[in-house]
């Protein structure tokens, strides 16, 4: 006799952690139903995929984010009391601040002229010597951001290594999650004092800056965020911003395996940037997935997801689906040149309306950013010496183990074409 109940399903906790971010993937492609049910540390879960998967988990009539981010993910990563953990007119109005201040062509450009030119000065510096792309890229972000944003750092290495630190250790116990939270902590102590600074007179927050912008913003009961909450919100422009050195040291990994496409990347083509630059996204490991919680009773394609379900959205499987992506695992950025992404079907960083919803409002920053920043690597002329170029699947967030060290480097002069590097 049956109890008509599902069967208990075992956890996958450990699962996640030994296949990072295939783990997802290939428990979809064992299964013939429409989602894939799970338990993730004691909890229900279920995981969906696909474009229509983005609309339904984006829907905040289904699916909400506060209760379901990790203690452990706010203590690194995002931040307790971030935009990240609210819903409904107070997530609107928190998230209003984030597009005001990232999502104009003018700001946008801003803080592309500061990095870019962080990154011509740095250039200079490497000149003739051994570099490792992940560290240096990371300080020369960690520079433009601070200068746009209107935060003075003497010395940026100590601040970027604290900000790489909040994102490489937010997935994982031991040492590098522990690392993860004594780097968020001190930023939020020393960005904490600062807005109390510029409150009380005795620092300044340039006009129209991002400073000034966190300093004065009121949320929806129309109070100034304290000075903690808005310490995690200025980190949450910087953090992510400074995360871009994920994909500039992919961009090395990129040309180092297909070198026939610097060419173009080192003309005047902005569109094959572009489409690089979204290739850089879709192929190359970022987030696995993100969760929310069922909001009441739901159903996914006539299976049923009890109120209060972990829901999580597949991205890397979805940005690495046959059905979406001819050749899913090959590097081509031919594909956005063809046909630009559809915004639920490209997700590296998240779906849905980035006014309204969940949306990485950052997501133009990134691609600005790398349009600016691969060519320029492209013009570089350098050396790869033999190094472990590999990007474990089962670390999350991987990286590319070397951080990808370029030999010899030096900036072609402006009147002359860059020669490809050797290979």
């Amino acid at each position: 006799m049956t109890s008509g109940r599902r069967p208990l399903i075992a956890d996958s906790s450990l699962a996640l952690l030994a296949k990072g971010y295939t783990w997802l993937p290939d428990r979809r492609r064992r299964t013939t139903a429409p989602l894939v049910r799970t338990r993730l540390m004691g909890q229900p879960a279920v995981a969906l995929h696909g474009p229509e998967a983005v609309r339904f988990f984006y829907d905040e009539r289904h699916v909400e984010r506060r209760s379901a981010l990790p203690g452990p993910v706010l203590s690194t990563l995002f931040g307790h009391g971030a935009v990240h953990t609210l819903d409904g007119a107070d997530h609107r109005v928190r998230k209003e601040l984030f597009l005001s201040l990232l999502t104009g062509a003018e700001a946008v450009a801003g803080l592309v002229d500061r990095v870019a030119a962080a990154w011509d000065e740095a250039v200079e510096s490497w000149s003739g010597r051994r570099v490792v792309l992940f560290d240096e890229s990371s300080r020369v972000l960690t520079r433009g951001v601070c200068q746009w944003a209107g935060i003075v750092v003497e010395d940026v290495g100590p601040l970027a290594r604290d900000l790489v630190a909040m994102v490489d250790g937010f997935a994982t116990p031991g040492p590098r999650h522990w690392r993860a939270r004594r780097a968020r902590a001190r930023c939020e102590t020393w960005l904490g004092r600062l807005v109390e600074d510029v409150r009380t007179g005795t620092a300044t927050a340039p006009a129209g800056s991002v400073l000034e912008g966190v300093v004065r913003h009121r949320d929806a009961d129309g109070r100034l965020l304290d000075p903690h909450t808005a310490a995690v919100e200025l980190l949450n422009v910087i953090r992510p911003t400074v995360a871009v050195c994920w994909f500039v040291t992919y961009a090395g990994h990129a040309l180092r395996l297909r070198p026939d496409l610097r060419d173009r990347l080192t003309g005047d083509d902005p569109a094959h940037a572009v489409a690089f630059s979204h290739e850089l996204r879709r192929f190359y490991p970022f987030a696995p997935f993100v969760g929310g919680r069922a909001v009441t009773d739901l159903e996914w394609r006539g299976e049923p997801i009890p109120a209060g379900t972990l829901v999580l959205l597949d991205l890397y499987g979805q940005n690495h689906d046959p059905a979406l992506w001819a050749r899913p695992y090959a590097f081509e950025p031919r594909r956005f040149l063809e046909r630009p992404p559809e915004g639920d079907e490209l997700i590296p960083q998240g779906g849905g309306d980035r006014t309204t919803g969940h949306r990485c409002p950052g997501e133009d920053v990134t691609i600005a950013l790398l349009r600016a920043l691969v060519p320029r690597l492209a013009r570089l002329e350098y050396e790869v010496p033999d190094q472990d170029l590999r990007i474990p699947l089962n670390r999350m967030p991987t990286r590319v183990r070397s951080g990808f060290v370029m030999d010899a480097v030096r900036s072609p002069a402006p009147a002359r074409a860059a020669t490809p590097a050797a290979s």
